[in-house]
């Protein structure tokens, strides 16, 4: 019996599961919650890795309960991208990480931008765009804030890579992760020296090597072994974020295959021979964790916002779904831009939520809650129908998160994205990518030669039972939508930023 565990650090809490490759089974799993840190300034989203540390260890250790721990092979940790951990000298956290949906670092973004020649010269030299979400601007707002804690500052690291830095010991990142830090060319996969010398020419020696995804971060730590009672020679395979880590999970090793994952962030990315570069920006040309690329469209609001309206009108998950089904497709005119936490894609990063369309018909719970599912939907769209214009032509959806467990929810996206959805199997898409990651790098540092699309093969599988087809009428419908959607949110942009700025003047 060869078994695999795997970790997804998340927002919200830890996932782990353990997979028996030989069978295809996950024969194990645990969960444990970490918070936000509270009250904490408009845009300001931050944790302590310390939690995540916390977490993934009591979730591994429910998930061994009752297995052979004496056959576990290797782990894959799955983690938030673009979020900072700093680190002193001697590898202690010097202050919370800042995350990717803090949205404060808007004024280092142009900053970043205009030292780099533009918005034009940025995706030359990256790939990619200076976003507030991403960790670059994260670095130089801690520069530029709080000059004591960057003078301490000696070891960057992603969540994920804090993980693995606390299981093997060793400063390891991957391509795929380090894609979304915005310090690394994703074309030519190394670090870009003009970013890093837009936030100070020691910032060099603060980054790890890059390694690619095949490369096992190391051996887990003795310490750590004997408190979980495993082997002292499991491997740690190199790991990425959890969007990597999710592509691996739906079997998206391979073009043609498309996954939205739809949690506290919305994604919808895409399995890519060369990169795909965003002219634009707005779609993240990011590199994948099996040697890849994975073209990504991020949004910030989505699980957010509609679990907000259920516990508003204080419904369970079942009489939410009812009462959004009892109203037609497009709410009667009503819509929600969705942004409660300002918005990645499109760049909105001051934004905030907006209702249109409100009347007498349509002010009430189940006109709301429908609003909020397809606002968040629509908001996803934007960033397919630019995927699409870059090439990707999805024929099918494989849908992940939280919000794929809806049946009502999976309809409007079948009939908002206009082609079929339909779930995985095992719905737990980052940890399951993890867990195979971590397979292919054992078997591959142990002679055998294997491939991602063959392990996947063996343990990723479709829920047809929960496969939904578009409805031709509700996707005329919802085009027409989309377009005053996107035209209110894109005539808003100024005000957002105005109205932005009377909150913090009210704040002081």
């Amino acid at each position: 019996m060869s078994l695999y565990l795997g970790i997804d650090s998340g927002t919200q809490s830890t996932k782990a599961i353990v997979l028996d490759l030989d069978t295809g089974r996950i024969v194990g799993t645990g969960r444990a919650p970490h918070q936000l840190i509270a009250g904490l300034p408009a845009g300001h989203m931050e944790q302590h890795p310390q939690e995540w540390v916390a977490a993934m260890e009591q979730s591994i250790e429910q998930a061994l309960r009752g297995v052979d721990r004496s056959a576990v092979r290797g782990v894959g940790v799955s983690g938030q991208q673009h979020g900072f951990v700093p680190l002193d000298a001697d590898g202690k956290v010097i202050r919370p990480a800042k995350l990717w949906c803090d949205t404060s670092t808007a004024d280092e973004c142009a900053r970043l931008t205009k030292k780099l020649g533009g918005a034009k010269a940025v995706i030359r030299q990256l790939g990619v765009s200076f976003l507030p979400g991403f960790t670059a601007p994260k670095i130089l707002w801690l520069k530029r804030h709080e000059p004591a804690n960057y003078r301490e500052l000696r070891h960057v690291l992603l969540p994920h890579d804090y993980l693995n830095f606390h299981l093997t010991g060793n400063y390891f990142m991957e391509h795929g992760d380090a894609s979304g830090t915005a310090l690394m060319d994703v074309r030519r996969r190394k670090w870009c020296s003009a970013a890093i010398e837009a936030i100070g020419p020691e910032l060099a020696g603060y980054l790890p090597k890059l390694s690619p995804s095949s490369a096992p971060a190391g051996v887990l730590r003795a310490g750590v072994a004997d408190r979980l009672g495993l082997p002292h020679d499991v491997l740690v395979s190199a790991g990425g974020g959890d969007n990597m880590m999710g592509a691996i999970g739906t079997g998206n090793v391979r073009p043609g295959v498309v996954t939205a994952s739809l949690g506290t962030s919305g994604t919808i990315y895409a399995h890519a021979k060369k990169p795909v570069v965003d002219p634009t920006g707005e779609i993240a040309a990011f590199c994948d964790s099996t040697g890849s690329w994975l073209p990504l469209l991020c949004t910030m609001n989505v699980t957010t916002v509609t679990e907000q309206i259920r516990t508003m009108f204080g419904w369970d998950h079942a009489a939410m779904n009812a009462a959004i089904a009892s109203v037609p497709a497009g709410a009667g005119g009503l819509f929600l831009l969705p942004y409660l936490e300002g918005e990645r894609t499109p760049s909105l990063p001051d934004a905030s939520g907006v209702l249109f369309g409100l009347n007498s018909s349509t002010l009430n719970p189940a006109h709301l809650a429908r609003a909020a599912m397809e606002g968040v939907t629509l908001g996803m769209n934007y960033g397919l129908m630019r995927l699409r214009k870059l090439g990707v032509s999805p024929s099918e959806i494989r849908l992940t998160g939280g919000g794929a467990k809806s049946p009502v929810w999976r309809q409007i996206m079948a009939d908002v994205f206009g082609v079929s959805v339909v779930g995985i199997a095992a719905d737990e898409g980052a940890a399951l990518g993890g867990a195979l990651q971590a397979a292919w790098t054992w078997q591959n540092e142990n002679g055998a030669r294997v491939t991602l699309v063959g392990l996947c093969a063996r343990a990723v599988s479709l829920d047809e039972s929960t496969r939904c087809r578009p409805d031709r009428k509700a996707h005329a419908r919802y085009l027409a939508l989309q377009e005053l959607h996107d035209g209110t949110a894109r005539a808003l942009g100024g005000q957002f930023t105005s109205h932005r700025r009377l909150q913090r003047a009210r704040v002081k």
